[in-house]
């Protein structure tokens, strides 16, 4: 047992990273929770008090998305030269002068370009935020981790908490009320990351002698053509979101007796569950080994998720209701164990002298599924009935032992290569004074998340 205990509480009082660490986290909180507020309000904003019709809408929130996937690589890339921790003030900054301009704004193409700005900042934020835990929680990364989702998921329902009493009020003040509670986050965020102290990224050499090398690999992840496979492969491997938010509110609506009420049940269940059992999923399956593991298990719960989907029509309203609910706790843990092989594997596989970068591409994956996620369920596998839901559970256990299989073979060549011929055709280390191995210690949503 770890000091101070394993349990939520006492991990988030000791977190891996120490002080700059709990910063970092209060910081996360209140990014998230200013986050939650703007993407429950959102839609109602932009209908209610700009005006904007559905189709408009639709196509402003659907290409800022699209606008945003640039957000990791660019921070990814950033970060290989310059302080993670002025990077992401810089961010947060950019954020808030993105989101106060929404009070001022009222042209689609305007707001276009505002609202692409905000998504991209969110997804360059968590990047930085992810390249943070790498170098100040060191081999405990995966810990600090499931931290910073159990955190960002209870921030989010706070966020969802105040802005439905904003949106209760329905005012014009109301609304800008909100918007302005956004932004004060991003203040309140930057403000604790400048509280942490620099860090210097570890050189290979002060790498533990148990922890697995970094695959050898070019220093462009660009030009890495496995390393690219894993992310293209975590694309549909992160599905479960947009059966969560998309999938299961759709077919119970639309195919199932199961009451409308129920759809909210989804969210708290989920929220719950990661908040609570993401620190003890992660305990399983945090090493390198569990991480491969964890795959198959994701592609498994996925598919009994579908099952219970495809079959949830047949009942009534009681069946569908008990159907769904147990679908939203396996998809739940499915994400659960995502979460987990994800991360570990995105660092593992990448070299350390380029790990920023390699992350900030690896990134991309869920941007890209937010993206073409919701429309591949609605216009694919809703559109073929109960038997496209099966498909799509078979499909992610075939990708899943795909991507076990990838992954599992770029450590074992790693693992297998002689030093020397590591070094000489791994990419050349730089010293640990070089920018690009420099840190701060400690080291999103508008729609985004």
């Amino acid at each position: 047992m770890k000091p101070g205990g394993d349990g939520l509480i006492a991990q988030l009082r000791q977190p891996p990273g120490g002080r700059d660490a709990r910063l970092m986290l209060l910081g996360q909180f209140l990014d998230r929770a200013g986050t939650g507020v703007w993407a429950a309000a959102c839609v109602l904003y932009f209908t209610f008090v700009v005006g904007m019709d559905g189709g408009r809408l639709g196509l402003l929130l659907g290409a800022a998305g699209v606008a945003g996937i640039a957000g990791s690589p660019v921070a990814g890339r950033l970060a290989q030269r310059f302080s993670v921790r002025a990077l992401l003030v810089g961010c947060h900054l950019l954020r808030l002068g993105a989101v106060l301009a929404l009070l001022a704004l009222t042209d689609f193409f305007a707001l276009l370009a505002v609202v692409a700005l905000i998504c991209a900042g969110d997804r360059a934020a968590k990047t930085l935020e992810m390249i943070f835990a790498t170098e100040a929680a060191g081999e405990r990364r995966a810990t600090y981790q499931a931290l910073s989702r159990s955190v960002a998921n209870a921030a989010y329902g706070v966020g969802a908490g105040v802005a439905a009493i904003g949106l209760a009020v329905g005012t014009l003040g109301a609304y800008r009320a909100l918007i302005v509670a956004d932004a004060a986050s991003f203040v309140a965020a930057a403000a604790l990351v400048l509280r942490t102290a620099p860090r210097r990224g570890r050189a290979p050499a002060d790498r533990p002698a148990d922890e697995t090398a970094a695959p050898p690999a070019a220093s462009n992840p660009w030009r890495d053509h496995r390393y690219l496979l894993f992310v293209l492969l975590d694309i549909p491997m992160t599905i479960d979101g947009a059966i969560l938010d998309v999938g299961l509110p759709l077919w119970l609506v639309h195919h199932t007796d199961a009451p409308h009420t129920l759809v909210p049940a989804f969210l708290v269940v989920n929220t719950l569950m990661v908040v609570l059992l993401q620190l003890r999923v992660t305990a399983r399956f945090s090493d390198t080994g569990g991480a491969l593991r964890a795959l198959p298990r994701y592609g498994l719960l996925v598919l009994l998720g579908c099952t219970l989907l495809a079959v949830s029509g047949t009942g009534g309203a009681w069946t569908a209701s008990l159907f769904l609910i147990a679908c939203t706790v396996l998809i739940t843990l499915a994400e659960l164990m995502r979460s987990v092989s994800s991360w570990e594997l995105a660092v593992r596989l990448a070299p350390e002298d380029a790990r920023p970068a390699y992350l900030g591409v690896a990134g991309m994956s869920q941007s890209i599924e937010k993206s073409v996620g919701p429309p591949a369920l609605t216009s694919g596998v809703m559109a073929a009935g109960p038997l496209g839901w099966i498909g799509l559970g078979v499909g992610v256990v075939g990708l899943s032992l795909l991507q076990r299989r990838l992954c599992a073979g770029r450590l074992a060549d790693a693992s297998t290569t002689p030093p020397r011929i590591r070094a000489r055709h791994s990419p050349r280390v730089r010293p640990t004074s070089s920018p690009s191995t420099t840190y701060d210690s400690d080291a999103t949503q508008t729609g985004c998340r």
